[in-house]
């Protein structure tokens, strides 16, 4: 059965952008260093890129992701080449979008979302990606079962928090595994319901 795994990269401080974002910095200040180790050469990274990439069969993410990130991706949206089904949580679908891109649009909550990218999936796992509003309601509703986090040596001192807004409740965590390598440290915890 499939899994839903929320995955980002992480400043030490907690921060998943810098501070000062704007359309042509996304990321803020210097945020790119989150991404360093994913497009860097480090053959431990690159081993970690490439297992974690046949894992997973969709992907999940906000409509600001979506935006800030869709000069980059094109309509192969973020795996590339693989071309994985991207499924876009929004309140409106935007009025144009890539011709033949992998995106669909989903305009009627975040369980729908999962329902449609579990469909596209099949056995494969759903990773729900991209910024701390789409990652903390997804927490906050209980649709994840593991956190994957890519956490950067690196200190911002502000920009956007990633575990903030989630209620008031505990959310216990069961370290899953830890991979060390130069330019982040790559740990994943499963949801302990």
């Amino acid at each position: 059965m499939s899994k839903v795994i929320f995955d980002i990269s992480m400043s030490l401080d907690g921060f998943i952008t810098a501070a000062n974002r704007t359309p042509e910095a996304p990321l803020g200040d210097g945020g790119e260093a989150l991404h360093d180790w994913y497009f860097g050469n480090d053959p431990l990274n690159r081993q970690y890129v490439k297992s974690a990439a046949s894992d997973f069969g969709a992907v999940i993410a906000g409509r600001r992701t979506y935006d800030d990130s869709l000069p980059w991706w094109g309509a192969d949206g973020p795996t590339g080449p693989k071309r994985k089904p991207v499924f876009v949580v929004t309140h409106q679908a935007p009025e144009s979008s890539p011709a033949n891109g992998v995106y669909t649009f989903v305009t009627d909550g975040l369980g729908a979302a999962v329902d449609q990218a579990k469909s596209a999936a099949g056995k494969k796992d759903i990773t729900v990606m991209g910024g701390a509003s789409i990652g903390q309601q997804y927490l906050a509703a209980g649709l994840v079962d593991e956190i994957s986090l890519h956490i950067v040596p690196v200190l911002f001192g502000a920009g956007t928090r990633m575990f903030e807004h989630l209620g008031e409740g505990h959310l216990r965590l069961e370290p899953i595994s830890v991979l060390n390598t130069p330019t982040a440290i790559h740990t994943r915890y499963r949801i302990v319901r």
